[in-house]
C-alpha cells in the first residue's frame, strides 16, 4: 500500500471506522466499514470505507492487497444493497480528486431512482476527472499476472 494509512484524527470517515461515532453501522469487519450516507442521492444511498485511512482513489496501487480491498469494498456494498433494495437497478463508484467531498476513499452504493433525479449529475464521469465506476476502477487497479 502506498504511503502512511493510519487513522487520521481529524477525519469524520476515520471516527466512523474506529467506532468513535454515533453513526449507524450496516456492516463492520476487519477491514471495511459500511453506513448509510448523511445526505442521501438515491433511495437507498451507501458508503462503504475502508478502516485504514487512504485519502483517495489516486492513492491506490496495482498491489493485490488494493485490488482485494475494492473488490472487497463492492462485494459488500452490493450485498447490502441486494438485501434492502432488491428490486431496484445499482451503481457503484467513487468520486476523483477534486471532486470528492472527504478525503477519506469511499465507495458510494445506490438502489436507484436518484432522488431528486437531478442529483445524478454530481456522479457524471468527466473523463480522468468526476466519478469512476467500481467496476473501471478495480480494472485500473488490477495487478499485473
Amino acid at each position: 500500500m502506498a504511503g502512511v494509512r493510519a487513522l487520521q484524527p481529524n477525519c469524520i470517515f476515520c471516527k466512523i471506522a474506529s467506532d468513535s461515532s454515533t453513526t449507524t453501522i450496516l456492516h463492520s469487519d476487519d477491514k471495511i466499514v459500511a453506513f448509510q450516507d448523511i445526505r442521501p442521492s438515491a433511495f437507498r444511498h451507501y458508503l462503504v470505507i475502508p478502516k485504514a485511512h487512504i485519502s483517495t482513489v489516486n492513492d491506490l496501487q496495482k498491489t493485490a492487497e488494493d485490488y482485494s480491498l475494492v473488490n472487497h469494498m463492492l462485494e459488500v456494498g452490493r450485498t447490502l444493497l441486494s438485501r434492502d433494495a432488491p428490486q431496484c437497478q445499482y451503481r457503484f463508484g467513487f468520486h476523483r480528486p477534486p471532486f470528492n467531498s472527504v478525503n477519506h476513499l469511499h465507495l458510494h452504493c445506490f438502489a436507484l431512482p436518484y432522488t431528486p433525479r437531478w442529483k445524478y449529475i454530481k456522479y457524471l464521469s468527466l473523463g480522468p476527472l468526476g466519478f469512476i465506476e467500481a467496476d473501471k476502477l478495480i480494472e485500473k487497479i488490477k495487478p499485473s499476472t
